[in-house]
């Protein structure tokens, strides 16, 4: 079993943050179930942006839930001990929701690129079936991610010390308690995770410049209302990768950092992100009204 020291502080501390965590954890679920149930009850939401501003909901909902609770849980105890099987299974989830909602950010990247560059073909070129074929793909590239880590990780020695300084469990604290040298294994690591979020993370911020220089030579009707749609999803692009990229695109060595930014990129990320889409989409705000 794994040791999780999580938080070091004194009992008051660690019933505050329990507090705070617990009403960011109340608020993920309110949020992202919000935009679930309006997107799938209001029929003028029936495209294909709002069909994968559901799916990105969705996966909000799933990665909080599976580290929130660990989180949770931590803070009302002095150490949480995890079996071995529960830990990897746990990586597992993580990587797996966390894969998918990469994907999917470029995926919704693609739709806006297209409805910009592509109006009157829109609805044809993102049909039901390539929608649903974007969105399975999302999902088969996180599966993908997730058991290339997990392969990684198995076959490896673990008679080290069994603590893990962090409040769940994670591949660059994992790899820290193997007893052999994991040069080449932490290389493969970043190369999976961090280098695939690094060159996500380039083709998105260019194909969304691309967006913005068309829109602003377009005056047409709805160029405020594109507009905000690219603003809204850039801003949730960036508190999506930039946590991911300082946690898995450098050598796992320890910071003092490492658990702030967990914390934001499995916590504060999916309560963010709806947050995000709300506030600044006009048509979702008038949808959330009329539900």
């Amino acid at each position: 079993e794994f040791v999780l020291l999580g938080f070091n502080h004194s009992l008051k501390i660690q019933q505050f943050l329990f507090t705070v965590f617990f009403i960011v954890y109340l608020m993920t679920w309110l949020g992202n179930i919000t935009i679930l149930i309006t997107v799938i009850t209001d029929f003028h939401l029936n495209t294909p942006m709002y069909f994968f501003l559901a799916n990105l909901a969705f996966t909000d909902i799933t990665k909080s839930s599976v580290s929130t609770p660990i989180l949770l849980s931590g803070l009302v105890s002095q150490h949480k001990t995890v079996p071995f099987k529960e830990c990897i299974l746990h990586m597992f989830f993580l990587h797996f929701v966390g894969g998918a909602q990469v994907f999917l950010l470029a995926v919704m990247a693609a739709d806006r690129y297209v409805a910009i560059h592509k109006p009157l073909q829109y609805l044809t070129i993102m049909n039901c079936e390539v929608c649903l074929g974007l969105v399975a793909g999302s999902w088969a590239g996180g599966l993908i991610h997730s058991a290339t880590q997990i392969a990684l990780l198995l076959p490896l020695p673990y008679c080290g010390p069994n603590t893990l300084d962090n409040f769940h469990c994670n591949v660059p604290q994992v790899l820290k308690v193997v007893c052999i040298d994991t040069y080449l294994t932490e290389l493969l690591m970043v190369s999976n995770g961090g280098l695939i979020l690094t060159v996500i993370l380039v083709f998105l911020l260019l194909s969304y410049t691309a967006i913005l220089v068309k829109i602003r030579r377009q005056v047409a009707e709805g160029k405020h209302k594109a507009l905000s749609t690219c603003v809204a999803q850039i801003m949730a692009i960036s508190i999506t990768f930039i946590p991911g990229i300082f946690i898995y695109a450098r050598p796992f060595k320890t910071f003092e950092l490492d658990k702030v930014a967990s914390i934001f990129f499995t916590g504060f990320v999916s309560v963010l992100n709806p947050l995000v889409y709300t506030l600044r989409n006009t048509e979702m705000k008038k949808a959330i009204r009329r539900l």
